[in-house]
Formats: C-alpha cells, structure tokens, sequence
C-alpha cells in the first residue's frame, strides 16, 4: 500500500529539487525513497523505476524551461525573439543546473508526442524560427545550432569552464549576435528538379 501523502507529482518535484542539490546522475530511487522516509519498494506504486522517474523528471523539467522561455519571447520576432529565448534559456539552466540536465536526455519518441510542454516547446522554438524565413529541413538543422550552442555554452559557464578575463554576459550577448546572423543568411537548403 502507498504510504499516505506520497503522490506522483510530489515524487517528481522531490527528484527535480534533490538533481538541483545533488546532480540529476545522483536522482536515484533509493536516495528518493530517504526523502520521503520510506523503503524504495514504496516508490513503485508510483513509478515504474529509475528511468521511468528521470523521463518523467526530464518531462517536468522541460516544460519548467518553456514555462520560462514562452513569456519572454510572447510578442516579440527576430533578434528581439532570439535574445529574449536564449537568455531564459540560459538563465534556467544556470538556476536549475540539475533539473537543466534532466532535459537533456533521450526521450523515447511516443512519449515527446504525448508531452503537452514538449509539443508546445516545438511550437514556440519553430514559430521563432520561421521569422527567420526557414522551412524544413532547414528548421530542424537551425533547432540543432542553436540548442548545441547554448547547451555548450551553458555547460561551459557552469563548470567554471571560461576562464579568461573577458565578461561572459558580454561573450553570450555576442554569441547570441552570431546566431542572429547565421539565422538571417542561413545556407538554405535547395530542392533539386526533375
């Protein structure tokens, strides 16, 4: 029998503070279960393991990052939109290094189907985009870009990775300047005729 209180949502939020505290490769089930004072085996009528806790801590977490990034960009198209998405972004990832890193992991593809966060994620990022003029397979590879680019950077600044003098909020701004260009003269992709 579950013990009292102890709900999925609650499990879920417990795991996403413990990766802030720990480091989501630290969110185990055993770890979760002392949270609660309770035996691991207690967590199973909630969950159905370890991955399916981190999919569901991962699923949570992204729809936190799009929680943050939707209002900041509401209104707003081009560099303005870029901007503003990127530095929700980062800010996110920089105050919730472990719940960031549970956005990072391979999701099986039925369930990003089923994510409501996620297809509005998709929403958002693409509608950013298509300001930009692009159409696929361009969007797809523009979304890449830009999520290697501030998932590298945004690894790099947590580690303590930049160590020269230069100001990273002024490296970031010109990163972010960068990507704008990219976007704007983007190497289209051309369709071949018959």
């Amino acid at each position: 029998m579950a013990r009292a209180g102890l709900t999925v949502d609650r499990l879920i939020a417990a795991a996403a503070d413990l990766a802030d505290e720990a480091g989501f490769e630290n969110v185990t089930l055993s770890a979760l279960a002392r949270r609660f004072g309770v035996k691991d085996a207690s967590l199973y009528s909630h969950v159905r393991g370890l991955e399916d806790l981190r999919t569901r801590l991962a699923l949570h977490a992204g729809g936190e990052l799009i929680d943050r990034i939707a209002p900041a960009v509401a209104g707003r198209a081009g560099k303005d939109a870029l901007a503003a998405f990127a530095g929700a972004y980062r800010a996110y990832a920089l105050e919730h290094p472990g719940r960031y890193a549970a956005t990072q992991i391979r999701i099986d593809q039925s369930l990003i189907a089923d994510s409501p966060a996620l297809r509005r994620t998709a929403e958002i990022t693409y509608g950013m985009l298509r300001a930009y003029g692009l159409d696929e397979p361009d969007l797809t590879d523009a979304v890449r870009l830009l999520r290697s680019t501030f998932h590298g950077y945004c690894a790099l600044e947590s580690a303590g990775g930049f160590g020269a003098a230069r100001d990273v909020q002024a490296s970031w701004d010109k990163a972010v300047d960068a990507l704008h260009l990219a976007l704007t003269h983007w190497p289209r992709e051309t369709k071949e005729h018959d």
